[in-house]
């Protein structure tokens, strides 16, 4: 059965087009995951099946009394609650029922007879529905998810208000899937997961029995989860069965056979187009040759789509520091509490090290106290004084600066066309120079922030998960960015396939830290 329905959407911003004449539909039980290239649409498809944007043109239709899961990468907490309270928020109409339940208790106090039997009549319909509903397992439910995705490292009875986007969103996350819609809808829910939580989630999607769409560009996570893809490029959308492997061996022989016939169609019209030329102004062959222009008129013409921009990172390496980059002694991490025990660290030329751990043990404090921008609880960390950092940090605001002002601003001295030259070998388009940053995908966005390093000369490059956001181009071509970079390097990354060929070691924090993982 058909739960959702999209026929002939199409929606641009300006003179781009983002989809043209899509269409799409969702099966009961599909397992579907979305796939393209940063900035195809995708994004914007999920906007339009949720209504939170009108499409240009076309239709989208739902079955009826459908409830639907969106986590999308804008999502929002408000100051003031704790996360344990966002997470029962999942289960509000069982805590309404409970209330009222409670309410009518009250109320047998002081009631006639007849009122009295007709409460505990109801008070016994409502009892029965919750139990069958698992109402008196919630907090054991919670607790579940929420160790799942790694929240009880952070405290559920911690204010929302009070955490890092990362963490805003794996919260939004688990109330929804505690929520079991019928529908899930998730836009890349492992950009702030690492291995074990992903793992986790892995485990939960495979034996999801509802439908669920799925962005995400960590393809063995969509290997795993995924029954059907639909591939979002040049504005079309093309429906693939299978997982992402699948798609790509038929994606290639899809290709290879619009190839093979707008070769053979091109050599038609060249040959209809000879002949033409030829025999048009000759009596005896003129009917002949307006038979052939007739032939060609009517010819639907295979058209290629564009190529695709692929993105050329390097990074360019500045004068030579002294053999330890960065020392710290007895450095304990953390905030107001302890993370860490007292670490003694060295960071020496030439290395590219990878930091792991699940979420929550200070992966990212590590970098910041590293390069002095957040203070040790205790300890000293020494740099090189000949030490040029570069920095790409996991979560950084986007503002309403065009993507050409952002690199400009930063590098006034350049000129116009060299600016843009810089973000096109990004992989980023005339269009995407001239949108504003708040506008751009979380990969395109992430590509000008990789330019402004690109821009740069220098020895020690820090990397606070690049990859979140980045399609499977621009993954690639960033690791073989890193791989070639003769610098000193500092990366955290949750995908042990994407740096595993280039690294040289790995500081594990699950060997440090205080807390119990």
């Amino acid at each position: 059965m058909s739960i959702l329905n999209v026929e002939n959407v199409s929606c641009g911003f300006g003179s781009r087009k983002i989809l043209e004449k899509a269409s799409f539909r969702l099966l009961n039980g599909e397992h579907v995951g979305l796939v393209g290239a940063n900035g195809e649409g995708k994004s914007t498809f999920l906007n339009i099946i949720t209504g939170n944007q009108i499409p240009d043109e076309g239709k989208v239709s739902w079955c009826k009394r459908i409830t639907t899961g969106y986590l999308d990468q804008s999502s929002t907490l408000t100051k003031g609650k704790t996360i344990r309270d966002v997470l029962r928020e999942a289960f509000s109409d069982m805590y309404l029922k409970e209330q009222e339940m409670l309410f009518m208790y009250d109320r047998m106090s002081n009631c006639s007879e007849d009122e009295m039997t007709a409460m505990l009549e109801d008070v016994g319909e409502i009892q029965e529905m919750l139990e069958h509903s698992g109402f008196y397992m919630l907090d054991a439910r919670i607790e579940e998810y929420a160790n799942g995705l790694g929240l009880r490292d952070i405290g559920l009875d911690k204010d929302v208000g009070d955490l890092s986007g990362g963490q805003r969103t794996k919260v939004l996350l688990t109330k929804l899937l505690l929520e079991n819609p019928m529908i899930l809808i998730l836009d890349e829910p492992t950009n702030f997961l690492d291995e074990n939580h992903i793992a986790w989630l892995t485990n939960l999607l495979q034996n999801y029995e509802n439908a669920f769409i799925l962005v995400s560009h960590d393809i063995p996570f969509l290997n795993s989860v995924v029954n059907v893809v639909y591939h979002f490029d040049n504005a079309i959308v093309t429906r693939y069965k299978g997982n992402y492997d699948n798609f790509i061996v038929m994606s290639e022989l899809k290709k290879r056979q619009l190839e093979q016939a707008y070769d053979k169609q091109q050599k038609e019209i060249s040959h209809l187009e000879d002949f033409i030329a030829r025999n048009k102004a000759r009596v005896a062959t003129t009917n002949m040759a307006k038979s052939r222009q007739k032939k060609l008129d009517k010819m639907d013409i295979i058209e290629l789509g564009r190529e695709k921009i692929k993105p050329i990172f390097s990074f360019s390496s500045a004068r030579t520091t002294g053999k330890i980059v960065i020392e710290a002694k007895d450095l304990v991490l953390g905030y107001e509490e302890p993370l860490t025990a007292p670490l003694n660290l060295r960071l020496e030329r030439g290395q590219k090290i990878a930091v792991k751990g699940v979420n929550g043990l200070g992966k990212s404090t590590l970098l910041k106290t590293l390069l002095g921008i957040q203070p040790p609880i205790a300890g000293t960390v020494e740099l090189d004084s000949f030490v040029e950092t570069g920095y790409f940090e996991q979560e950084k605001a986007a503002g309403s600066h065009t993507a050409h002002e952002e690199i400009w601003q930063e590098f006034p001295s350049m000129t116009n066309a060299q600016v843009r030259g810089a973000l096109a070998r990004c992989g980023l388009t005339a269009e995407h120079i001239g949108s504003q940053m708040k506008v751009l995908s979380g990969g395109e966005n992430a590509k000008v922030r990789l330019c402004k390093l690109m821009l740069r000369n220098m020895n020690l490059l820090v990397l606070d998960e690049p990859t979140n956001h980045l399609d499977v181009n621009a993954k690639e071509a960033l690791k073989t960015a890193l791989s070639e970079f003769r610098g000193t390097l500092l990366l955290v990354s949750h995908e042990p396939e994407f740096y595993q060929d280039f690294i040289s070691d790995i500081w594990n924090l699950e060997e440090w830290t205080t807390k119990i993982v």
